[in-house]
């Protein structure tokens, strides 16, 4: 695993005491939760402990019931909806199904926030689209192609273009490898990895995937109890007494995830 050089250097997302309710329905209650500049953060936890919900309250698709969201030091609630606005730009989202506009392009997908956010020209737009669904490692003769027509893998790397159009410092992930075959999903590991490093990235990653979990997360925070029950590199969560993590990080997949991570690479 490779460690972010920037970890703990400042904290870009500060959650204290959220709360989430619907209804008589409690999803979490004074949740506390920090995303470390250049890290990469993973958020794990069962069935219904509100992983995505969480997500989308810190990039404003959800509000909180109470608590407190702070980002680059800018409680978001306390914002005019103008400067919440300039600080969600800030913001890149792949969402868990790629959330692809099945009317457009992968090129005419990732143009459309550059046109509507940066005001750029559509001959711009698309010619910056370009670029960024090179980056996300796509060929150049997907750029045309409507989503109906990839791949669950080539989605997702359209996805995660659209999500760096307009040059994000934080980027969330949500399930990103979720459905994609071993080699895939390994790939796309390591492209999180190398955008990270080479953008300076901080990365809020929702997942089940264990083998994401050891391989590219500089920590980990379980989602229990409406709360977070641990956030610390993997080995310090692993080691965790809970009933919940014991079976998570210690069962037939966990063991394999961290035999996989424990072998030498070959060279």
């Amino acid at each position: 695993m490779i460690k972010s050089p920037h970890l703990r250097s400042e904290a870009v997302i500060e959650v204290r005491g959220l709360c989430n309710r619907f209804g008589s329905q409690s999803v979490h209650e004074n949740l506390d939760l920090d995303l470390y500049r250049g890290e990469i953060l993973g958020v794990v936890g069962g069935s219904g402990t509100g992983k995505s919900v969480l997500l989308r309250s810190i990039v404003g698709l959800q509000r909180p019931s109470a608590g407190s969201i702070r980002v680059f030091g800018e409680d978001l609630q306390q914002l005019s909806e103008n400067a919440r606005s300039q600080v969600e730009r800030r913001f890149g989202v792949l969402f868990q199904k790629g959330a692809l506009f099945s009317s457009l392009t992968l090129t005419e997908n990732v143009a459309l926030p550059l046109i509507e956010h940066a005001r750029l020209s559509r001959d711009e737009a698309e010619h910056l689209a370009g670029v960024k669904l090179a980056l996300a490692g796509l060929p150049l003769s997907a750029a045309h192609k409507y989503p109906a027509s990839l791949s669950g893998g080539m989605i997702k790397r359209a996805a995660l273009a659209r999500a760096l159009a307009l040059d994000p410092d934080i980027l969330f992930l949500d399930e990103p490898t979720a459905g994609l075959d071993p080699i895939g999903a390994a790939a796309f590991d390591q492209l999180i990895l190398t955008l990270r490093d080479a953008l300076g990235l901080s990365v809020f990653l929702v997942t089940h995937d264990l083998d994401t979990l050891y391989t590219i997360t500089d920590r980990v925070a379980v989602l229990s109890q409406k709360r977070v029950l641990v956030a610390a590199p993997i080995d310090k969560v692993a080691a965790t007494q809970d009933a919940w993590i014991h079976e998570y990080f210690h069962g037939p997949r966990g063991r394999a995830a961290y035999s996989a991570m424990s072998l030498p690479k070959e060279v």
